[in-house]
This record gives C-alpha cells, sequence and structure tokens, in this order.
C-alpha cells in the first residue's frame, strides 16, 4: 500500500506541473501574438529609414556626426546583450549567452564592457566577474518606445564618453515561431550600404541634406534598439510556449507511465491479498 501512495503522489504532482506548464503556454502564445505584430510592423519603418539615410549618405560627409566616424583606436569595446528576466524559455538565454562569451574570448576578456538588458545575462556576467557598465532590469514588465529612447540615450550618451570606441549586439532574431537566430551585430559606430541606394540630383532638399541625417541618425539609432527589443521579446515568448508545450506533452507521457505502474502495482497487491487468502482457507480447512 504505502508504494501505490507514493504513486498517487507522483501522479498528483505531475498532473499538478501540467496544468501550469499549460496555462504558460496559452499566456506565452497569447503574448506572442501581440509582440509579433509590434514585431511585423516596425519592420519596414526601420528598413525604410535606412535606405532613406543610405541615400542621403551617398554625396554626403559620412563624418558630419560622431556616431558615424569610425575610431582609429578601439581601446574599449561594448557589447550590448539582450536576454529575457526569467526563464523556462527551453535555450533562448543559454545560446544568447554562448554566442556573448564567443565574442568576448575573440576581443579579451579585458578590453570589453557589457551592457545588459535582462537580469538572466546580467547576474550570468555579475557572477563570473565581467565588467559591466549598467543593466537595464525590469525592461520587460512594460515594454514600450520610451523604454527604447532611454536605452538609446545611454549608449550615445556613454559613446560620447569614450567609455567604450565600438558598440555590438547580441540578441535573438525572429525568424518563425519554431525557429528564432542568435545575431551579432555593429550598432556603433552607425554603418550604412551605400551600393544600393539611388540618387537623384535633381532633388532640391529643404532643410539641407546634412541637417536631415543629423535629425534622422539618432532616430534611427533608437529605432535599431527599439527593433531588436521587439524581436528578442517575440523570439522569448515563442521559445517558452514551444518549452512549456513540450513539457506539458512530457508530464502526459510521465502521467500515463505513472498510471501503468500503479495499475501494475495495485494487480500485485491484490493477487497477494488473495492467494493469501487462499492459503489461510486451505491452513483452517485442514
Amino acid at each position: 500500500m504505502a508504494n501505490l501512495k507514493n504513486i498517487q503522489s507522483q501522479i498528483k504532482s505531475v498532473s499538478s506541473i501540467q496544468k501550469v506548464t499549460k496555462a504558460m503556454k496559452m499566456v506565452a502564445a497569447a503574448k506572442l501574438k501581440r509582440a509579433q505584430e509590434r514585431m511585423e510592423k516596425a519592420r519596414p519603418y526601420s528598413e525604410r529609414m535606412q535606405n532613406l539615410i543610405s541615400h542621403f549618405l551617398i554625396d554626403t560627409d559620412a563624418e558630419i556626426l560622431p556616431l558615424l566616424k569610425p575610431r582609429s583606436v578601439i581601446k574599449k569595446y561594448g557589447l550590448l546583450i539582450i536576454t529575457s528576466d526569467r526563464g523556462l524559455a527551453g535555450s533562448f538565454n543559454s545560446n544568447i549567452i554562448k554566442k556573448a562569451e564567443e565574442e568576448i574570448d575573440k576581443l579579451g576578456k579585458e578590453n570589453v564592457i557589457l551592457l545588459c538588458i535582462g537580469k538572466k545575462c546580467y547576474e550570468y556576467f555579475k557572477n563570473r566577474n565581467y565588467e559591466i557598465d549598467y543593466s537595464y532590469a525590469e525592461t520587460w514588465n512594460e515594454l514600450n518606445y520610451n523604454q527604447a529612447i532611454t536605452i538609446g540615450d545611454g549608449l550615445v550618451s556613454s559613446y560620447l564618453n569614450n567609455t567604450f570606441d565600438s558598440l555590438s549586439i547580441v540578441f535573438n532574431y525572429f525568424k518563425n515561431v519554431g525557429s528564432q537566430e542568435v545575431l551579432y551585430n555593429q550598432l556603433l559606430p552607425i554603418t550604412f550600404d551605400k551600393t544600393e541606394a539611388t540618387q537623384f540630383n535633381d532633388i532640391i532638399y529643404e532643410p539641407s541634406k546634412s541637417q536631415i541625417i543629423k535629425s534622422l541618425i539618432p532616430r534611427f539609432f533608437t529605432t535599431q534598439v527599439w527593433q531588436c527589443l521587439l524581436e528578442s521579446f517575440a523570439s522569448e515568448q515563442a521559445a517558452r510556449m514551444l518549452a512549456m508545450d513540450n513539457a506539458t506533452e512530457n508530464a502526459k507521457e510521465m502521467i500515463g507511465d505513472l498510471k501503468l505502474k500503479f495499475n501494475k502495482a495495485r494487480q500485485t497487491a491484490i493477487t497477494t491479498e488473495m492467494l493469501e487468502i487462499v492459503g489461510g482457507a486451505e491452513a483452517l480447512s485442514n
């Protein structure tokens, strides 16, 4: 009987966990739908702004802004890492941290300053004594464009104050619900591909091209940060939804195995009791 009680207790525990994972899957699916809609709306805007600036830079000096001018000597590399605040999302956070460590090893740990968005990366690198300039915790509670502005302004300020001489980012790019890709891109100085832009010499700009570029570049950088946040958030929800779905299915299989084990144990106990009754009856008859 003790064995039967243990199996019943295990079935009850796994059933409770299954309810939790199923609820988390439904919550992640709802968040994913909203996050995917926001992300898909932001992508065309970011691409259009990039093409517009590339067009302006064809016959304009790219060094009119410090954010466009590469530095001759790079003493410190800035690395912006975007993870989540919570786990239970499969390999979402571990893949980012692994990619970040690979890039840090290439540049040298002593030459890199980390800028963390999300508790997971901050706690991981803080416990391993990496140099962290600052981190943005609780970013994902109410993700909005104002947060991107705050983060972007902080990054630009650190870059202009020579805290680091270049800035790159590691984040998850959302491809589809079942696939996310870890990307390592350069953020600062900002670079544009001029080969695909088309120049129109008969257009008169008011104000001048240089003034337009000076106005657009900070907005473009903030938009890039916002795009990365949206991509990462959508990827997190997709990864969590799949992880919770797998956990729910695994719990279902485990419950089935435990029920089979319980039935076998109960049948064994019944058979044993019947044998004892028959044996006792024969002993009394003799």
